[in-house]
């Protein structure tokens, strides 16, 4: 597997793909639009590094100028629903320290300006994500703080939950459904986590 790529830079496209030539070998590489204008022109040395995805029809080369970027881009294609052009995507729009930010503070809207992606799959992929960041102190999900004793949930969390579901849109008779399914959980992460889940069918992530 292809790890990083240091050589020339031969050709890049309006779509950020590179040529970069090394030892002789020409590699096409993806990345976002800030990563590839930073390599300086045409003709540079330069280096990547390198996520090489391979599928039954094709091998594909991700390149990131820090290791930390390629570990981002890694988390984000093991997140449900999210592949790499939809990873590519939320990167092009948000930062590091920008993601990091946007999962900490529970920001919707951010997640929102990427392209393809509505307020349903925002607040589930903040869901995921809080725990893939290892963000210090963000264990509640979107709209919910913190958890509650018990060996279930309790009237309080349930209307919490409700109230949640239904600022996502979805009707009494789903959230009804998917609340009497729910586990014995006590912790409101936990349980808007099981409950998205459940409703995951309703709203697919492209990319």
């Amino acid at each position: 597997m292809i790890g990083s790529l240091r050589g020339r830079l031969l050709d890049r496209d309006l779509d950020a793909e590179l040529l970069i030539e090394v030892a002789g070998v020409g590699y096409r590489v993806r990345t976002t639009p800030a990563a590839a204008s930073a390599l300086g022109p045409i003709g540079a040395e330069v280096f990547l590094h390198v996520h090489h995805a391979v599928r039954a029809e094709d091998e594909t080369l991700y390149g990131f100028a820090a290791i930390a970027e390629r570990r981002l881009f890694e988390t984000l294609t093991r997140t449900q629903g999210v592949g790499p052009a939809l990873a590519l995507a939320i990167m092009s729009v948000h930062d590091l320290a920008a993601l990091r930010d946007a999962v900490a503070a529970d920001d919707v809207a951010a997640l929102c300006l990427v392209p393809g992606i509505g307020k349903k799959t925002a607040v589930r992929l903040l869901v995921e994500l809080k725990s893939k960041l290892d963000l210090p102190g963000a264990d509640g999900p979107p709209g919910a703080d913190g958890a509650t004793g018990g060996a279930g949930p309790g009237p309080d969390v349930r209307a919490d939950l409700r109230s949640a579901l239904e600022g996502l849109g979805y009707g009494a008779e789903e959230i009804r459904a998917v609340l009497a399914g729910l586990p014995a959980l006590s912790d409101r992460g936990e349980l808007l986590r099981a409950a998205l889940r459940r409703l995951a069918g309703e709203d697919q992530i492209e990319g």
